[in-house]
């Protein structure tokens, strides 16, 4: 979390609090995360709520950004078994999808969610930075202008696909994970070929 907490008691009350959004939000939905309702739920005030989340959007991005670093660590401990550009990002795009799949907050705010907050681009910059560095670890990429820039948008091609999908079917399926690797090879193709 970007907040940096002076004691663990403050912390700890800062999980408390994402941890009853994620909850509620398992079986509710977005307009669920009041302030009002989220202290009522985890048995907190409202004043210390407040303290570290004076609006509901600040709860949400929070949980944004909890589960963008949840797919980051399960994308980095993920172990590709491909040399080839097309099978590791078709690889990474199902490790994706599978915890999307698994995590139905996360499904909802980010994928279902075309409101506010949107996610931040640092939060996007460092998943996609990620994927960079899996892609190159089972085989270099060419040379390309501003690798980081094509990255971004391909994560960004990656999420918007895995979210259209969601909205179209109401649930995710194998359509949105091929979908996601064809747009997302298409543009990388497009960027490498001169």
């Amino acid at each position: 979390m970007s907040i940096i907490y002076k004691q663990q008691r403050s912390l700890n009350r800062v999980n408390k609090i994402l941890d009853t959004a994620h909850d509620v939000l398992m079986d509710g939905e977005i307009n669920d995360l009041s302030i009002a309702n989220l202290t009522k739920v985890a048995d907190l005030k409202r004043t210390s709520t407040y303290k570290f989340f004076p609006h509901p959007d600040d709860i949400k991005t929070a949980l944004i950004e909890r589960y963008i670093n949840e797919l980051k660590a399960k994308l980095e401990n993920f172990n590709v078994s491909s040399s080839e550009h097309h099978q590791t990002l078709k690889e990474l795009i199902n490790e994706i999808y599978l915890y999307f799949k698994e995590n139905t907050s996360a499904q909802k705010i980010i994928l279902a969610n075309t409101v506010n907050p949107p996610v931040d681009t640092t939060e996007l910059q460092a998943l996609s930075n990620l994927l960079v560095n899996k892609i190159e670890a089972a085989d270099k990429l060419p040379n390309m202008f501003n690798k980081e820039g094509v990255f971004l948008v391909i994560t960004q091609i990656i999420i918007s696909v895995l979210s259209l999908n969601l909205k179209e079917n109401n649930e995710l399926n194998e359509i949105g994970t091929n979908e996601a690797l064809r747009a997302s090879y298409a543009y990388l193709l497009s960027c490498t070929t001169k």
